[in-house]
């Protein structure tokens, strides 16, 4: 054979990491701390929502390309609902795009948005889907790194400023982030949208975990002077109502960024999660009771595993939000934090996903661990018990 078979685009990119973690997981009955996802469903109302839809047959068949109305209006709801005291209001039909995920909202994003050759800027560590979007676009990954200082991490903004040149096309933010668990301030984010508009740039926000912040609160980039314009704001249901199968994400942004999206999503799932766009219609127009319930739960879980973390020795940067807390293993007196994941099933049956995959300058981060604590309260105390066997 010729040429090899893989587009050279995606050569870089082989099985995702959370693949392979949680394959390890089964293959070894371990604890699996490494994947992202919840071990109970959500609200029985919002299942039960799922498996009305599909007996009455609403979206057994293709739903509308944008997303069923009842979804992309519970979707603009929803967003005057919590950020309409910040300006933020969104037209459903024109303004409102349902997708399968959040991932498949930024593929969309960047496939539509960027030519080959443009830069797009991320916070580094990203997501993993992140760094192939931006490469089946053509576009130029240009990471800028968030550092940990005094227990959390934190954005450089001179460094974000500095990689911002005349081929920067936009900004692709996550705040909560993944991994780390930061929260960009509000200081954060206006001096954000100030380099944005200065420099005209555009902005893609990841911002799925939205309802899961502990300290601080999320202010959407898009509420700030200038940005709703040049935003596409992304979020889904599947970490906000613990339905991550379910695969219902949606973009909002303004008629002429929403339709760049849509001209690239109409070609790659077309439509998708027919009966599931009635639930979660239902769930987003749950009571404040529910997001905040869910908030404080996985506040008291993410506290106890960081407590049961810095007692097995590792030295735990607390997570402001997200799913996630990241470690250094060094107390340990390991370095290489693939070498410590693979081994720790064996040494104490629990999983955990290497930092560095996540990064472009994987030497900052060899020594990082993520752990999820997204599970029931007594797993994560068999997973602190098991984890002390390192010290």
């Amino acid at each position: 054979m010729g040429r090899p078979p893989l587009n050279s685009r995606l050569a870089e990119f082989g099985t995702t990491i959370f693949a392979e973690m949680s394959a390890l997981a089964v293959r070894t009955g371990s604890i699996n701390l490494g994947q992202g996802f919840p071990d109970v469903d959500g609200p029985e109302s919002v299942r039960e929502a799922a498996v009305r839809a599909l007996r009455d047959g609403r979206g057994n068949q293709y739903p509308p390309g944008p997303g069923v109305p009842e979804l992309r209006e519970a979707i603009a709801a929803h967003q005057s609902r919590f950020y309409g005291g910040l300006g933020l209001a969104y037209d459903p039909d024109t303004e409102v795009l349902v997708t399968a995920g959040a991932t498949e909202a930024i593929a969309a994003s960047l496939l539509g948005l960027v030519e080959p050759g443009d830069e797009v800027i991320a916070l580094e560590p990203y997501y993993d889907s992140y760094a192939a979007s931006i490469a089946l676009a053509g576009g130029t990954r240009v990471p800028v790194t968030l550092r940990p200082r005094e227990g959390a991490y934190h954005l450089d903004m001179d460094e974000l400023r500095d990689a911002v040149t005349d081929r920067t096309r936009l900004i692709l933010l996550n705040t909560p982030h993944n991994p780390t668990g930061t929260v960009l301030t509000r200081d954060e984010l206006a001096a954000i949208a100030e380099l944005c508009v200065e420099r005209d740039l555009l902005a893609v926000t990841d911002e799925v975990y939205e309802h899961l912040v502990y300290d601080g609160e999320h202010v959407p980039l898009a509420s700030f002077e200038g940005m709703r314009e040049r935003t596409v704001t992304i979020s889904s249901a599947g970490k906000t109502f613990s339905f991550t199968g379910w695969k219902v994400g949606w973009a909002t942004a303004p008629p002429e960024l929403l339709a760049a999206v849509r001209a690239a999503k109409q070609y790659l799932t077309y439509v998708s999660s027919g009966p599931f766009q009635y639930a979660v219609a239902e769930a987003l127009a749950l009571p404040d009771t529910y997001f905040t319930g869910l908030r404080d739960d996985l506040r008291t879980k993410r506290d106890l595993l960081s407590a049961g973390l810095r007692d097995a020795g590792f030295e735990v940067y607390r997570p402001s939000g997200t799913y996630f807390v990241t470690t250094d293993i060094r107390p340990l007196g390991a370095t290489d934090g693939i070498d410590f994941c693979l081994s720790l099933p064996e040494r104490c049956g629990v999983v955990a996903v290497p930092t560095q995959v996540f990064y472009d300058h994987q030497s900052e981060a060899a020594h990082l661990v993520r752990f999820a604590f997204c599970k029931k309260e007594e797993v994560l105390t068999e997973a602190v018990t098991r984890l002390k066997r390192l010290t």
